[in-house]
């Protein structure tokens, strides 16, 4: 009993994970890379990874800015999943144990300088500029004449929709995202 409560998974990380989970089912969605054309390779599903992991991070942030201490660890548990499934991912991808400290720095600076970006263009709105701007640099980096319209659309859809979705049920691991 004792050792069952000291090794229970506390709810923050627990519901951290599930929201990761449910990151992960949308970055897959097929229309991210049909109808968004976001380039289907690993440079471009780290965008969208990215992209879904700082939409929540940023939703969570607000509530944690009203003194949601749960929040604020939701959020924690969140970014510690993604950041150990891109370990994972890169050692899955053959990527050798002395090369990996490298790349995560890598991946880490990508991931916070996309995070700052995005708050940036978040506080820059109505003005879309910005974000459209930051879609071309990084979720298209190459692509000719990318729709980097519509994908700021879908970001802003998704961004309003998570602002409606109860608090509680985020903390507790469960988001839904608009269908594309």
């Amino acid at each position: 009993m004792l050792l069952e409560r000291l090794f229970r998974t506390r709810p923050a990380v627990s519901a951290g994970r599930a929201l990761y989970e449910k990151v992960v089912a949308q970055s897959r969605e097929p229309g991210l890379y049909t109808d968004l054309a976001i380039p289907d390779t690993v440079e471009g599903r780290f965008e969208a990874y990215s992209l879904h992991v700082v939409l929540l991070l940023d939703r969570l942030r607000a509530a944690d800015a009203q003194g949601r201490d749960d929040a604020r660890e939701v959020s924690q548990a969140l970014f510690d999943t993604y950041v150990k499934s891109l370990d994972h991912a890169l050692r899955e991808m053959g990527v050798g144990d002395l090369s990996v400290g490298k790349k995560m720095r890598k991946l880490g600076e990508a991931f916070y300088g996309r995070c700052k970006s995005y708050e940036a263009a978040f506080a820059a709105l109505p003005d879309e500029s910005a974000l459209t701007a930051l879609a071309g640099r990084t979720l298209y980096a190459g692509v000719e004449a990318p729709p980097t319209a519509a994908l700021a659309a879908y970001v802003l859809a998704e961004r309003a929709d998570l602002a409606l979705q109860p608090l509680e049920a985020l903390v507790a691991g469960e988001v839904s995202w608009k269908p594309l």
